[in-house]
């Protein structure tokens, strides 16, 4: 994991906005923060440098005795949902200070972590895009796996082999999200694009690792040679004129 301060948030939905151009654009507009600093970790104490985020107000009454201790000795209010940010060392984070959507601007690239919509037990077309069997002549297997392994060689299946089983409900990061919109009084952060997981879904917001992929150039076509001018054609010259025979030449035979 990157080092970099981040935001805990939840999803809202998708809607579209209008660019000033008047180009409409798909966005998820996710809740995000405030954060509180609940923990600092250092690295001489603790082996690394991070911080423990705290999201959404909880009720003291609902939380065991060891985790209330936690806010009490940090003197923050509880929070319902912990989670932690790699910092670099030289980053220095208050406790109890709060984190806010102003982390980030417009223009920047967020990677985006939460935990995709579960799907249940699924077949292999469905879950690894089988191209399944023939749907005519009489066959009777349409979407069955069929045979998996070798009889005497190796005489196993091997391990990761594409079959049925559980689909979603997996940790997805989807990376280098544009922030198109930052609305600091509602606590709103409008992205460009699909966010993993449910609506009301927990997702961790970070500063992108990697720059965006570039649009693929289509391959350009060598550049024909200019055809060569044609040359000018000569100027036809007058058919030259029969000799004439001089006078009292004797005809020739067969005149």
């Amino acid at each position: 994991m990157k080092p970099g301060l981040g935001l805990i948030g939840r999803k809202i939905g998708m809607t579209q906005i209008f660019r000033e151009d008047g180009r409409p654009v798909p966005v998820t507009v996710l809740s995000a923060g405030p954060c509180t600093v609940v923990q600092v970790k250092l690295r001489e104490k603790d082996g690394y440098r991070a911080v423990q985020l705290g999201f959404e107000p909880a009720d003291p009454k609902k939380l065991p005795r060891p985790v209330l201790g936690r806010f009490t000795k940090a003197n923050v209010p509880p929070q319902r949902v912990l989670r932690e940010f790699r910092i670099p060392q030289e980053q220095e984070v208050a406790l109890g200070s709060s984190v806010t959507v102003d982390l980030f601007k417009p223009g920047d690239r967020v990677d985006v972590t939460g935990t995709s919509i579960g799907k249940g037990f699924q077949g292999g077309v469905k879950r690894w895009h089988w191209k399944g069997g023939p749907q005519t002549h009489g066959s009777m297997s349409h979407r069955a796996p069929g045979s998996i392994g070798s009889s005497t060689n190796p005489s196993r299946v091997f391990k990761g082999h594409h079959l049925p089983g559980r689909m979603g409900n997996q940790r997805v990061t989807t990376q280098a999200l544009e922030v198109v919109r930052v609305d600091a009084a509602q606590n709103l952060l409008l992205l460009k694009g699909t966010v993993p997981g449910h609506e009301e879904a927990i997702i961790l917001i970070r500063k992108s690792r990697k720059p965006p992929r570039l649009p693929v150039q289509p391959p350009q076509g060598k550049k024909k040679a200019a055809a060569p001018q044609a040359a000018k054609a000569p100027a036809a010259k007058a058919p030259a004129a029969k000799a004439q025979a001089p006078k009292g030449a004797a005809p020739k035979k067969g005149s």
